[in-house]
């Protein structure tokens, strides 16, 4: 299972993420914008929103965890050295037995130092209530991507789905912890009820 979420075959695209700025509001699907464009803790939304779907309440299914070569857009994103290694963590946000989130963690191994060392142990733990409790946390601009299949990204993160959608949005950030950086990626999946209405107390950003 984990070769098959980490093989990008010569045929796979990359995908395009771009600032949220240069999207228009418009262009964003609109159940989907305020979970776009929220720069808030993701986890704990779900976490809000989940039993009142389903009583067998939110979960983080772990798909793969290993030292890998990051991707190239994600080797830029995080500044890393041609062919330095990172910590790769792939999991499912799961409300029930249903799969709304595909996530995925790059963490330069040059990063693993302090906070970021114990991030590597969190299990089935969410990564975002880690994250969104350090009150010395930075999180850096939101980018914002359509994926389409072809790309490697839309393979991985609709492996674990019934069916293949058309597209599938998704958004990803940097965030430093004790000035290290680890790249965060969100990608909704086409179960994910988009529609739910923002929770009182949330606001897009």
């Amino acid at each position: 299972m984990n070769e098959q979420l980490n093989t990008v075959t010569p045929h796979s695209r990359a995908t395009h993420w771009k600032p949220h700025r240069c999207f228009l509001r418009s262009s964003i699907p609109r159940d989907l914008s305020d979970w776009l464009l929220d720069r808030e803790s993701l986890t704990l939304r779900l976490q809000q929103l989940c039993p009142g779907i389903s009583p067998r309440g939110f979960r983080v299914q772990v798909l793969s965890q290993m030292q890998a070569m990051p991707r190239l857009d994600e080797t830029q994103a995080l500044a890393m050295q041609p062919r330095e290694m990172a910590v790769i963590r792939q999991v499912l946000l799961m409300c029930g037995r249903q799969p709304w989130v595909y996530a995925r963690t790059v963490i330069p191994v040059s990063s693993l130092r302090g906070k970021l060392q114990q991030l590597t142990g969190l299990g089935t733990r969410p990564l975002g209530g880690v994250l969104f409790a350090d009150p010395g946390m930075r999180r850096g601009t939101v980018e914002l991507a359509e994926i389409l299949p072809g790309q490697a990204v839309f393979a991985a993160a609709t492996a674990h789905t019934q069916h293949q959608p058309a597209s599938i949005w998704g958004r990803r950030s940097v965030f430093w912890l004790s000035g290290k950086p680890l790249l965060v990626s969100e990608i909704f999946l086409p179960d994910f009820p988009a529609a739910s209405p923002m929770l009182p107390g949330w606001r897009g950003g």
